[in-house]
């Protein structure tokens, strides 16, 4: 079994690699090659094999699929939900996403810290709006807010994906923070 305690602080029995299925095996070699190393959050979730391909199968279709949001403003996003959640692991892991993608080393820490204080088009500043809108306070979304997005060249679709991108990373932060998820060491020196 894999030593746990650098990964969540939770006692979970986390198999070592080679113990995984090949599937599972040759996915986690593909991140080594594209990431350099396996998220923490995957190496977390191979306890639960099931839940492991139902989170990665979501991700990928949330995140890689297609859709009007473009993979950076994906990224922002989860920026700038795990800002709201004060979720460590998320706002590392995604901030370094951010930098990487956007080429530009102060967005990260930008949304990561208040993403209202950096420069955004109309349209990405609605899409960060509502995520924020969203994330804090669900229950009070109306209208105007969906129609905002519209007004910034949202589709009803474009609505539905950038919602979704919210759930998800609303899910996935109270996942790592009750988890007290770490991130992996390599996400803090990336684009910096």
């Amino acid at each position: 079994m894999t030593n746990n305690k650098n990964i969540v602080a939770l006692d979970l029995p986390i198999p070592d690699v080679e113990d995984l299925p090949a599937d599972v095996r040759k996915y986690f070699d593909i991140c080594l090659e594209k990431l350099g190393m396996v998220p923490n959050v995957l190496t977390a979730f191979s306890q639960n094999l099931k839940q492991l391909d139902g989170f990665i199968r979501f991700y990928n279709e949330l995140m890689m699929g297609e859709s009007e949001l473009s993979k950076l403003e994906r990224e922002m996003i989860a920026v700038v939900v795990s800002s709201e959640n004060k979720c460590f692991y998320c706002l590392v892991a995604h901030g370094a996403a951010v930098r990487v993608m956007s080429a530009d080393p102060t967005l990260g820490e930008h949304l990561v810290m208040n993403y209202r204080t950096t420069k955004l088009d109309r349209r990405q500043r609605a899409m960060l709006d509502f995520a924020s809108h969203l994330t804090r306070s669900p229950q009070t979304v109306m209208e105007n807010q969906v129609q905002a997005l519209r007004d910034a060249g949202f589709s009803d679709s474009g609505i539905w994906d950038l919602s979704n991108v919210i759930g998800f990373y609303n899910m996935s932060n109270r996942v790592a923070i009750a988890s007290d998820m770490q991130p992996n060491p390599e996400y803090h020196s990336q684009s910096r």
